[in-house]
């Protein structure tokens, strides 16, 4: 046999041992890890360098900023809510209204930053907030592939003004992300029907 005829072989040899008859390959589906979630439980956030309170997950952690660019944060009463298990983090920064900018500009930066996210939002929804408690503001759900799914603020409108935004620290992916958003949005919408100024 000469080497040309010996090739051949091996080529169909290949071909007949790679084929799988008539079935059909094909790729599988891109699977994601199971989240185990732990039952929902508060406790209330009440601490001296912020004048307000409210109920937080027992398995967040409250992580105060101590630096904001390498200087000093605004307010002493900026703050993260931290989920180890999940990567996330809702930013909170309080301002006292008056102190650099009055209510109007405050509120104001508030839309103007959830509107930042119109770049790769879907949809925004605007959900006003009313709390018999004299407590106003507003929550924005943010549809997409934003960098923050859920930001709101709340406010006073006299002295305190609070606004938060909810980010994960991994690329935004709205399907693999849904059932850790909804989880933890449960836990802001508890924070927000729970929150009290203080005297």
């Amino acid at each position: 046999m000469q080497l040309k005829e010996v090739g051949f072989f091996i080529l169909i040899a290949l071909v007949v041992a790679c084929s799988n008859g008539n079935q059909i390959v094909t790729p599988k589906p891109r699977g994601y890890p199971k989240v185990i979630y732990p039952p929902k439980a508060y406790q209330s956030f009440k601490a001296e360098y912020c004048g307000f309170s409210f109920e937080y997950p027992v398995y967040a952690e409250i992580q105060q900023d101590t630096s904001f660019f390498e200087e000093k944060p605004v307010n002493p009463c900026w703050f993260d809510i931290y989920y180890p298990a999940y990567s996330c983090r809702v930013h909170c920064s309080y301002y006292e209204i008056g102190a650099a900018k009055n209510f109007e500009e405050l509120k104001s930066d508030a839309f103007e930053l959830v509107d930042w996210h119109t770049k790769k939002a879907n949809y925004i929804d605007e959900l006003p907030i009313d709390r018999q408690n004299g407590t106003t503001g507003f929550a924005f759900e943010i549809e997409g592939p934003a960098a923050s799914p859920f930001q709101f603020y709340l406010t006073d409108s006299l002295q305190h003004f609070l606004r938060a935004a909810v980010y994960f620290n991994t690329q935004a992916k709205p399907d693999s992300l849904a059932p850790i958003y909804q989880f933890v949005r449960k836990d802001v919408m508890q924070m927000i029907e729970t929150f009290e100024w203080g005297e």
